[in-house]
């Protein structure tokens, strides 16, 4: 049975019909819109001004265009390039807007997971620019723990470990106070205005470090300031204090100076800071900072701000004599057994005096991790005389020109040359970016010396490695472990694969950076030497490394003097062996005295069985040879030192001391002292003359 369909009658429609039934339906509009109401009429009218009105806004804004644009009947003209920019620039805003909303995020989530943000602190927007521009987002311990005293107006004793951030731990606060805080009222302003602030500091290069960075946060600000130390012409410093500066950073000296010329004015002053104060104590000074202290008429208006790594007693009675009573102590070190910073490897090589030129690019080569390295010395003729024996090392002491260091330090700083011969000018509060490692020549009679010098390097919580040359016969290395609170790593000096490793690894980096293009240049070259050479293609390669890195040949080194073809010995006897006069006795009992004569370095052993010696390599099988002649005595080549006896040094003397010394001369005598091997120059430590300290 056939489905059924449903029609649409009017798809039956004839074509005559339906024109028909059109033409009437339009008769039926025309006569209704001829007898239209006047309420009609209006509601056209006011249809017509809604289109109209459309139309404005479109031409206005084109998100609203494409909104109605299906509501218009005439369409809308396109926009000027004028609206075109504006639309760019709203865009450009929008997406400023959201970045900063990000930032601002972003800056909430660290300073809730970082207590020490940048954010956190009452720090203002172009300070805390001038810290992001620096890299600085959060501020380090001993910062983070005076900020909010110092800027509400509290005295202050600061201690941390060298390399902990002290210096901006003032100048932050310092600064937000002048500008933001307490003192902003009644800071002076206008040309020749008193200084607000003083800084006093123990050394010209960490008094230039200081008022470099007061300009840079208080350039940020408006704030001026000037450094004075000697060395420098008085002229250009008097013209500025005329002129009037906001901060005065110098030398207890050429402050001093100034005063007496009536050149500083401290009526208008709001902070006065001691920076490295113990070491002002070491450095002679205590009279004149005593002095300049002192010159504060209203004590109850100025705020004092004392740091140091440490707190001798000089310093306890100063901050007891002009700090107010409600003074407070920010103190990182406390009572804890470690004073030097835990982010140093710190290492003792044993090293006699003559061997310390041919160990010392050793020991760069293995430790400075192609970073800086800065070499200390007692002296500065020592520090002279090894900066020329260094290739590419410079030196800085007190004799060289303020102009001259000046210009050292900044060649350090850029790169310009990577190794710094130096006496203690350099060891306080120095900033060096990259100093990777430092290289004391002996260790310092003072413990401090060593936490500072050790300090040059691991700042800013990056990681440094500190190698003590010492005599094992007269050194003083237990002293300085039990002070200082260090554990030293006993190591001997670089041997051949040690050296062949670092120097290679270097070498190799060399090669790999020379372009390809130059291989087909050398490349019958290289096939013609693989074919006739005889070796293998790896040892060709191992020469042509050891070749770049500047080796000829590898020498073996002692580990007792590290002098080069030296080898060290052990002599072991049936009784103990109280004296090295003993021990020579024991060896011309088998030993030809000429080979006797060749010995350096001989140090007894702690346990008082032994001694240890060098020979020189060529001369072993001798000592070996013979021992069985000498009764019950034994001698046996060493790997590593056995612990040595140790024997302070005489207060006199030392680096200054007269003698044969001289970075040429051998490691003299058989006995310790017998022959003076020192630096040999002339003068002893006082502040004057050749043998002048500093």
């Amino acid at each position: 049975m056939p489905s059924l369909a449903i029609v649409d009658p009017i798809l039956l429609e004839t074509p005559k019909e339906k024109k028909e039934k059109k033409s009437k339906k339009m008769k039926n509009i025309e006569a209704e819109n001829e007898t239209e109401s006047p309420i009609t009429e209006k509601k056209k009218k006011k249809k017509e001004k809604e289109s109209k009105k459309r139309k404005a806004l479109d031409s206005e804004d084109e998100e609203e265009k494409s909104e109605t644009s299906s509501e218009l009947v005439e369409p809308v003209k396109a926009k000027s390039v004028s609206e075109e920019s504006e639309k760019k620039k709203k865009d450009k805003k929008k997406k400023k807007a959201k970045v900063e909303e990000v930032e601002e995020v972003e800056e909430e989530v660290k300073s809730v997971e970082d207590p020490n943000a940048v954010s956190r602190f009452r720090i203002s927007d172009h300070l805390r620019a001038k810290l992001k521009e620096k890299g600085i987002e959060s501020l380090f311990p001993i910062q983070a723990m005076t900020f909010d005293t110092i800027l509400d107006g509290t005295d202050l004793v600061g201690r941390a470990r060298t390399g902990q951030g002290k210096t901006l731990a003032f100048v932050l606060p310092i600064l937000e106070s002048l500008t933001n805080g307490p003192a902003k009222a009644s800071r002076k302003t206008g040309y020749g205005r008193a200084p607000s602030v003083l800084v006093l500091l123990p050394t010209r290069e960490l008094a230039n470090q200081v008022a470099a960075d007061f300009e840079v946060y208080g350039g940020a600000l408006g704030l001026t300031s000037c450094c004075l130390y000697g060395g420098a012409q008085y002229q250009g410093q008097e013209v500025k204090l005329k002129r009037g500066v906001d901060i005065v950073v110098g030398t207890p000296g050429r402050i001093k100076d100034h005063i007496e010329r009536g050149n500083l004015d401290f009526s208008s002053l709001k902070f006065r800071v001691l920076d490295e104060a113990d070491e002002m104590l070491r450095m002679g000074f205590v009279e004149d900072v005593e002095l300049i202290l002192g010159k504060v008429e209203d004590v109850t208006k100025v705020q004092t701000l004392l740091f140091s790594a440490t707190l001798p007693s000089w310093v306890q009675k100063i901050a007891a004599r002009f700090l107010k009573k409600d003074k407070k102590t920010a103190d990182l070190v406390g009572n804890e057994k470690m004073k030097a910073s835990i982010n140093v490897r710190h290492i003792v090589l044993p090293c006699s005096f003559s061997a310390r030129a041919q160990l010392i690019p050793d020991i760069i080569r293995c430790y400075s991790s192609g970073g800086r390295t800065i070499i200390f010395t007692e002296t500065k003729d020592s520090a002279s005389q090894l900066a020329g024996l260094l290739p590419g090392a410079r030196a800085l002491h007190g004799d060289i020109q303020q102009a001259q260091r000046e210009v050292t330090l900044a060649g350090f700083r850029s790169g310009k040359f990577m190794t710094l011969v130096a006496t203690n000018v350099a060891a306080r509060g120095l900033d060096i970016n990259d100093v990777q490692l430092i290289i004391q020549c002996e260790p310092p009679r003072d413990v401090e010396d060593y936490i500072h010098r050790s300090g040059r390097t691991g700042r800013a919580g990056n990681t440094g490695v500190a190698v003590m040359l010492y005599d094992p016969r007269k050194s003083n290395i237990s002293k300085i472990q039990r002070e200082s609170g260090v554990t030293f790593e006993h190591i001997s000096a670089p041997q051949p694969a040690d050296i062949a490793k670092a120097a290679g690894e270097k070498a190799a980096e060399m090669i790999t950076q020379v372009s390809d293009s130059v291989i087909p240049a050398f490349e019958s070259a290289a096939e013609e030497l693989l074919n006739n050479s005889g070796l293998s293609a790896v040892a060709l390669l191992s020469k042509a490394l050891a070749k770049a890195a500047g080796y000829t040949e590898i020498k073996k080194r002692s580990i007792l003097t590290s002098m080069e073809n030296y080898v060290t010995v052990h002599l072991e006897s049936g009784s103990p062996i109280y004296t090295p006069t003993f021990a020579f006795r024991l060896l011309r009992d088998f030993v030809p005295e000429e080979k006797v004569e060749g010995i350096q370095g001989l140090a007894l052993t702690a346990d008082g069985k032994g001694a240890v010696f060098d020979v020189p390599a060529g001369d072993l099988d001798t000592f070996l040879a013979g021992q069985g002649k000498g009764g019950n005595v034994s001698l046996e080549v060493l790997k590593a030192l056995p612990q040595l006896q140790e024997r302070e040094q005489p207060r006199g003397g030392r680096f200054g001391s007269g003698g044969r010394g001289g970075f040429g001369d051998r490691s003299g005598g058989r006995f310790s002292g017998r022959r003076n091997d020192r630096f040999g120059s002339s003068g002893g430590r006082g502040r004057g003359g050749n043998g002048r300290r500093w």
